[in-house]
Formats: structure tokens, sequence, C-alpha cells
């Protein structure tokens, strides 16, 4: 009660343009964006409105079950994560909890929202069930391979050097944010995999108090949140953290243009990451946009690369190798020769009917003839729509 009444104490004397609490039900978080509400994690979730979030990032108690101090074999103790918010009476308890959060997340995503959870193999199974029963739709799970993790010192296991992070949408319905091609470029044109190494948090970007030691035992880096709110969100976009700690997120979602909301009962934490976020200087709009996936680009259909003369009437298309020869005709369908016949059709009906395959990605599998040989038809749509964008 006593620890209460300080933290309450404490947080009426942050930022007020940053910090925030909530004492009813809100009909809109309009008054709540850009600012750390100050409060539970579940109390908060649960005033906040229905469908507003476009992305959940939580990094919850991992419910670590330490015993005893830790030691380097210098003697000296290690400063693990020994916090009262970390505890929890039994596994049932976690579970509850787990539950409780994940539910009031998943009402307050947008229909095509989705949510990241990180854990270690102390809590990320439990959490992964969780999210499956109560209707979320796992898309990936991401290894973070920490390049600079903490030795067992005890020597009784292997040294634990990732975390494990869930990257769920709302429903198997939901067609959430992912700039695939972004994360293509920023990675060398290679596609993004699914493991990604990244040292832990140190150096000037671990907070820390005025006695010198760590403001949060579990600070995240900013280059983890960084990848994945480039990768799940646009600018603009709401994103909610409902156990704030230090304010990564927050600090990368006004880096790279995006709202958020953080939830942390915690007073320390919350004036910490709330001076964090107010040094944060934002990037310039012209600066934020990402190179743009083919799945939100505009529609080209065949006929219209027809009808712009970049193919015509007659014109021959190829398989790879010359395996197949169709003929372009007037409407922007294609024929093949048949033992009975012509078979027309769309350039993707036309190039499954030929693989006998039950489909076919057209644009890739038809080429045209030129000058140094044969380029998939995928070439012409891209250059229309290069035309339309100016």
């Amino acid at each position: 009660m006593a620890r209460a009444k300080a933290a309450t104490k404490k947080t009426a004397a942050l930022n007020s343009n940053l910090v925030k609490s909530i004492s009813a039900p809100l009909r809109k978080a309009d008054d709540c964006l850009d600012k750390i509400i100050a409060g539970d994690s579940i109390e908060a979730l649960r005033a906040l409105p229905d469908n507003f979030a476009d992305l959940v990032f939580a990094d919850p108690p991992y419910n670590l079950q330490l015993g005893g101090d830790l030691t380097r074999p210098d003697n000296s103790r290690v400063a693990g994560v020994d916090d009262d918010w970390d505890k929890f009476g039994s596994f049932r308890d976690y579970d509850a909890f787990t539950r409780a959060w994940l539910e009031e997340a998943r009402r307050i995503l947008k229909p095509d929202g989705a949510i990241w959870v990180i854990g270690s193999y102390h809590n990320i199974f439990r959490v992964g069930s969780a999210l499956q029963n109560l209707g979320y739709w796992l898309l990936n799970d991401v290894i973070w391979v920490k390049t600079n993790p903490m030795p067992n010192f005890r020597g009784t296991r292997f040294t634990n050097a990732h975390e494990t992070l869930i990257w769920a949408s709302k429903s198997k319905e939901s067609r959430p944010t992912f700039n695939y091609s972004a994360l293509k470029t920023a990675n060398d044109d290679l596609q993004m995999r699914s493991d990604w190494l990244m040292p832990i948090c140190t150096g000037n970007e671990r907070l820390k108090g005025a006695t010198g030691s760590k403001v949060h035992p579990t600070q995240k880096p900013e280059a983890l949140l960084y990848r994945i709110l480039l990768a799940t969100t646009n600018p603009g976009d709401i994103v909610v953290d409902p156990f704030f700690g230090s304010g990564t997120t927050g600090a990368v979602a006004k880096m790279l243009g995006r709202r958020f909301i953080g939830i942390d009962r915690d007073a320390d934490y919350i004036a910490a990451a709330a001076k964090r976020i107010a040094a944060v200087k934002p990037s310039e709009a012209q600066s934020l946009a990402v190179t743009p996936s083919r799945r939100s680009a505009p529609r080209v259909p065949f006929g219209s690369i027809v009808e712009k003369g970049l193919i015509k009437p007659g014109e021959e298309l190829y398989a790879p190798q010359k395996k197949h020869v169709a003929r372009v005709r007037a409407d922007g369908s294609i024929a093949v020769k048949g033992p009975d016949g012509a078979v027309e059709g769309s350039i993707h009906k036309i190039g499954a009917h030929v693989q006998k395959a039950e489909a076919c990605n057209g644009w890739t599998y038809w080429h045209y003839e030129t000058k140094t040989g044969l380029k998939p038809i995928d070439f012409l749509r891209e250059k229309m729509r290069n035309s339309a964008r100016g």
C-alpha cells in the first residue's frame, strides 16, 4: 500500500503532457495518444475503446521463477529480474493473467490489427497457447539471437542466447500490414528471415538511474522495435504497449511517425520513459516512406498492358525455356494450342493449364521476347505502375 501511494505521488509530479490516468472507459482513444497511462495494464486496457489500435507490442512479465542470488565467477552479483511484477503464485495464476490481458488486447485491435509478444522459454509457450485459444492467428515466430548474451555463470545449462517473438493477427481473416519489400530492401535485397541477430541493450542506450544502476532490468534494444514497427505498421498507425517499462516502443514510434499508447504502473519506469521520449526527435515526414510491397501496389490487369500497346494482339508469350507458347488476344486473354483446338483464358488460368497445376502466377510465368532475351511480363506491369506514380 505504501509503495502504491508513493508511486501515485511520484506519477503526479511527472510531465503532464506525456502521462495520463484513466478513471472511466473511453469512447475514443484520442486523449491517450502519444501518452503513458499510469496504472494497471489490464485495467487500463479495459478502459480503451474497441477496434482502434493497429498493433500491440507486448513485453509481459516472463515469470522467471528465479531462486536465490546469481553471481559471477568473481562473486559480483548479477542484477537479474527479481521485481514483484515478475512474480506469480503459480502457473495457473500466470495463465489467468496472460489470458486477461490478451483478451483485452484483441478487443482493442482493429479487424486487420496484429500483435507481437516477446518472451523466453519460461513463458512464451504458454503465451502462444493462450493466443491460439483466444482466436488470434499465428503468423510467425521470430528468434532474436543475442550477439552478446549473458553467460550461464553456473555452467549448468546452455547459454540462453535468444528470445522468441510471436507475431499474430487478430483473426485468421485479418490482413495485417506487412512491409515485405521494405524489409527486403533493408536486408540488401534478400528476403528477411525469422532469425534476427542483434545485441542486447548496452552502452549509452541503456537507461541508468542516479546511482548508475539500470532503470529497467529487461530494456529492449531500439533496433528490435525499429524492425518490428517498420515491418508491420505505417506512419500514423497506433501502437499500444501494455507493459511499457523504459519506453522503447514509444521512443521508436515517435521517431518513425507512429502514434503510441504506453501503459505502466511503476512510477520510476514512467518517469524514465517520459524523459526519454520527450528527448526523441521525430523523423521528417518525407523520410518515412518505405519501399511499397506488391500486395499494396495498384492493381494492373494484363488487359491494360495490351490496351497500352506494350504487348500487341497476336504477339507470343513464352513459358520458361519456351516450353509452351501462347498467343495474346485483343481482350487481354491468351490462347494455347491443345489436342482439341485452342484453349483460351487469363494469363493465370492458361499458365495453370499448361502446367497441369491448380494455380499459377501468370505475371512471372509468361515471358515476352526482347533484344536481350526473354523477360517476364511482370516487368511491363511494373513499368505501368511507375508511369502512374509519375
